[in-house]
C-alpha cells in the first residue's frame, strides 16, 4: 500500500474526525486564542499549525513503518484533556482549554498509533504549544520583568556614548525627553516568535541533545540583549537627532532590524557549534530537511493502519463530550439580586469621596459588569484613599477578574513587598477579613495597596484559589459572580508606612459593612 492510500484510509479519516470533534469541544478556548493572534507578539500563531503539518508530513514514511496499533494509555491522556477542558470552561480560564486541546491531540495520537508512533511525532504535536498565548498572569509578570531588565541594559548602552541619563523604574530620563519602556517594548514581540523558531531549528538540527537544548534556550538571552540594545540605540538617537527618532517609522524600523539581528545571532551560534564539531560535513547538512526519508521502505498495511479498540474508544469519548460541551457553553449562570454601584455612597462615617471613571479602552479590556472607582478623604486630613471595585455577574466567555498582581506594576512602579494580612476588627460572619498587602515604589515615591476577591460568601486572597472556587461554584451552585476590591493610598516621603496602613484599615472599617448590598453572598 502506498502513502496516498494510507492518508485517505478510513482509519486516517476517523482520526481527522476525532481531532475536529475535539476542536469543537474546545471551541470557546480555541476561538479566543485565534483573536490573540492579532497581537504582534503572537502574530506568528497562524504559521504554527502549518509548520506542524509539514513536520508530520516529513515523518510520514517513518511513522507508517513504526505504528503497531493504539495504546490504552491514550484513554488516560484524553480523559485528562477532557477534565482540563471542563475545568477551563467552568473557571473562565480559557488558556486551560487551549492546553486541553493540545493534551487531547497527544491522547488521540496514542489511541491511534500507540506509544512508538507518538514518539515519532511528539515534536510536531508539541510544537503547537507555540500558538497558545501565555496565561495573563505569566504574560504580565514576564513583560514587567523584561521591561526592567531591558531598561537597565539600555541605559548602560546609552552611557557608553557618554550621555547623561537617569533611570527610574522603567522610565529612562534623558533630560529633554523621557522614554518609557512600556509593554510593547518589553521584547516579547521578538521573544515568542524567536523561541518558536529556535525550537524548530533545534528539532531539525543534527547534533547532540545538549546542543539542541542550548540552541533553544539561547533564544531568551539573545532576545533580551538585542531588545535592550535597541532601546539604547533609540536613546542615543533621541540625544543626537531629536524626539522624532523615538517615534514613528524609525521606531518600527529598528524593531525589524533587531528581530532579523536576533535570527542572525542564532544562526551564528549554530555556525560556532559547527566549527567545533568533529564531524566533517557541510553546514547545510546539519539540518534535517529531507521530505522523502523512508520512501523506499515497504508499508505493511495490515499492521500499520488497523483500527484498534483504543481508537474506537477514543472516538466514542470525544463524541460523548460534545453534548456536555454544548450544555456548558450555552448554560446561563444564576445571577443574584444586588444594588448597582451607581448608588454607592460617597459620604459615610467621616469619609467623603468623589467618584471618577475608567476609560472606554480599559472597560473594553476588563469586560466587567459593574464598577465603582473614586477618591476618598477622611474629614480633616489631607491624604486620600483610592477605592476601586469591579463586579462580574458571570466569569465566563473570556470575561473574568484581572488580578492586580499582574496589573499594578507599570509606569515605573515596582512591587517591593507582597504579604497576606488579617485585618482584625473588619469582619463578616465573625470571620476577620484577609487581604493582599502590596507596597510599591518608583524612585522616592511610595504607595500602599490592599486588594482581595469578594463574592458568593467568600473572602479570597489567592488568585488560583479564586479560580478554583469559580469552577466549584459553577459546578455545584451555577454561580460565577464575584468582585475585586482594591484600595490604594500614597505614602509621602519621610512618612512611616504604618500611618498608611492605619488609613486603609480605618477606611475599610467604614465601608466594608456596606459591601453585601453591592456584592452578594
Amino acid at each position: 500500500m502506498d502513502i496516498k492510500s494510507i492518508l485517505l484510509s478510513k482509519e486516517m479519516l476517523l482520526l481527522l474526525l476525532a481531532t475536529a470533534l475535539l476542536g469543537w469541544v474546545c471551541y470557546d478556548g480555541l476561538s479566543l486564542m485565534v483573536t490573540w493572534w492579532d497581537r504582534e507578539e503572537y502574530s506568528h500563531g497562524p504559521m504554527i499549525p502549518l509548520v506542524a503539518i509539514y513536520l508530520l508530513w516529513q515523518k510520514r514514511f517513518v511513522l507508517a513503518n513504526t505504528t503497531e496499533g493504539g495504546s490504552y494509555l491514550g484513554l488516560l491522556v484524553l480523559g485528562l484533556a477532557l477534565f482540563a477542558w471542563l475545568l477551563g470552561e467552568l473557571s473562565a480560564i480559557y488558556t486551560i482549554i487551549q492546553y486541553a486541546f493540545l493534551i487531547g491531540v497527544f491522547g488521540l495520537a496514542l489511541l491511534w498509533i500507540g506509544v512508538r508512533g507518538t514518539l515519532v511525532v511528539w515534536a510536531p504535536i508539541f510544537y503547537l504549544i507555540f500558538m497558545i498565548p501565555l496565561p495573563n498572569f505569566l504574560y504580565f509578570n514576564l513583560s514587567q520583568e523584561l521591561q526592567l531588565i531591558s531598561s537597565s541594559i539600555g541605559v548602560y548602552v546609552i552611557r557608553l556614548f557618554d550621555i547623561s541619563v537617569y533611570l527610574e523604574g522603567n522610565v529612562i530620563d534623558l533630560g529633554v525627553y523621557q522614554l518609557q519602556v512600556v509593554e510593547a517594548c518589553s521584547g516579547l514581540r521578538y521573544l515568542f516568535p524567536l523561541m518558536s523558531f529556535g525550537f524548530l531549528i533545534a528539532y531539525i538540527y543534527r547534533g547532540p541533545v545538549w546542543q539542541k537544548v542550548l540552541i533553544f534556550l539561547s533564544t531568551v538571552p539573545i532576545t533580551v540583549v538585542m531588545n535592550s540594545f535597541r532601546i539604547g540605540v533609540i536613546g542615543v538617537s533621541v540625544e543626537y537627532f531629536g524626539i522624532a527618532a523615538a517615534e514613528g517609522f524609525l521606531h518600527d524600523f529598528e524593531g525589524w532590524i533587531v528581530f532579523m539581528a536576533c535570527l542572525a545571532v542564532l544562526l551564528f551560534e549554530i555556525w560556532i557549534l559547527y566549527l567545533f564539531s568533529s564531524k566533517k560535513q557541510s553546514f547545510g547538512s546539519l539540518f534535517d530537511l529531507d521530505f522523502g526519508a523512508g520512501k523506499e521502505q515497504v508499508l505493511d498495511s495490515a499492521k500499520n493502519i488497523r483500527m484498534t479498540s483504543p481508537a474506537w474508544l477514543g472516538l466514542l469519548a470525544v463524541i460523548i463530550a460534545i453534548p456536555a460541551s454544548i450544555h456548558f457553553s450555552e448554560r446561563e449562570d444564576l445571577v443574584p439580586d444586588r444594588t448597582a454601584f451607581f448608588d454607592f455612597p460617597t459620604e459615610f462615617n467621616g469619609w467623603i469621596g468623589r467618584s471618577t471613571g475608567l476609560e472606554k479602552d480599559v472597560l473594553d479590556e476588563l469586560k466587567l459588569t459593574d464598577y465603582f472607582i473614586g477618591d476618598f478623604k477622611k474629614i480633616g486630613t489631607a491624604q486620600s484613599v483610592n477605592f476601586y471595585t469591579a463586579w462580574y455577574k458571570e466569569q465566563r466567555k473570556g470575561a473574568s477578574i484581572h488580578s492586580p498582581k499582574s496589573c499594578l506594576p507599570g509606569g515605573g512602579w515596582e512591587i517591593k513587598t507582597h504579604t497576606i494580612e488579617t485585618i482584625e476588627g473588619v469582619s463578616r460572619a465573625d470571620v476577620d477579613l484577609q487581604i493582599n498587602r502590596v507596597s510599591m515604589q518608583m524612585g522616592e515615591h511610595k504607595q500602599l495597596v490592599y486588594y482581595w476577591f469578594e463574592g458568593r460568601g467568600r473572602n479570597i486572597t489567592n488568585e488560583y484559589m479564586a479560580k478554583w472556587y469559580i469552577f466549584w461554584d459553577s459546578l455545584t451552585r451555577q454561580r460565577t459572580d464575584g468582585a475585586l476590591v482594591r484600595l490604594v493610598t500614597y505614602v509621602p516621603e519621610g512618612t512611616d508606612v504604618a500611618v498608611a496602613d492605619q488609613r486603609l484599615v480605618e477606611f475599610m472599617s467604614a465601608f466594608y459593612p456596606t459591601l453585601p448590598k453591592y456584592i452578594p453572598e
